[in-house]
């Protein structure tokens, strides 16, 4: 009798997860920085709909006469036009700033989330085409959307880079003080306690003097 070891996935739903950024310039497409990936325009609260930003092969079919299937070897790869659909805001055109017509960037999709380490970042170099608000009668938000063209071949399964260092408490104190010792206190600001051991020292020399009159 065999046995079989099922895997289990953790599965989600990438409403909540999933996040769409825009970048207006990359130093490597193929590495995006942590840097940049935080510097970055956040689009995803105010998308309600995405279409493409898939990387599509263009199959070349080969048929010989030694068989009636008709056989394929890959072909050209190829982008299709991929469109972003926002809410339109009352008030901000933030948005519409950024996406302007004719806009050069990349839209770098976090499929997994801010999730460092973990190949799941895709970059896509793009050119805004167009920019129309949707026009309806009916109970629905506003909205606007964006086509872009796929400019270049985009980046896949690229890798969330890791998380900035953050110092640790001491590494940045005055390191200028030949006697005292700093440290950070909970909300990260610096504390020197230099002048406490000063006036200790202080108290100490007053106090020597002090028996020496006695004497």
């Amino acid at each position: 009798m065999s046995t079989s070891t099922k895997k289990t996935q953790t599965r989600f739903l990438r409403r909540g997860i999933s996040k769409i950024l825009w970048v207006k310039d990359l130093g490597d497409p193929k590495y995006p920085s942590r840097r940049e990936i935080n510097g970055a325009y956040g689009l995803t609260d105010a998308v309600s709909d995405i279409e493409g930003w898939a990387l599509e092969n263009d199959p070349i079919e080969t048929p010989d006469m030694g068989s009636t299937f008709n056989s394929s070897i890959p072909g050209n790869d190829k982008a299709d036009k991929s469109s972003l659909t926002f809410y339109e805001d009352r008030f901000s055109d933030a948005i519409e700033q950024q996406l302007t017509k004719g806009a050069k960037g990349y839209v770098v999709l976090l499929r997994k989330g801010d999730l460092p380490g973990s190949r799941s970042v895709d970059v896509f170099p793009v050119q805004v085409a167009t920019r129309a608000a949707t026009y309806s009668t009916g109970n629905e938000a506003a909205k606007f959307k964006v086509d872009f063209t796929i400019t270049d071949e985009p980046s896949l399964d690229r890798p969330v880079p890791q998380a900035q260092h953050r110092p640790l408490p001491d590494e940045d104190c005055d390191e200028g003080h030949e006697h005292g010792h700093g440290h950070h206190d909970h909300d990260g600001d610096h504390l020197d306690v230099t002048v406490v051991s000063t006036t200790k020292t202080k108290t100490e020399a007053t106090v020597s003097e002090h028996d020496a009159d006695e004497g």
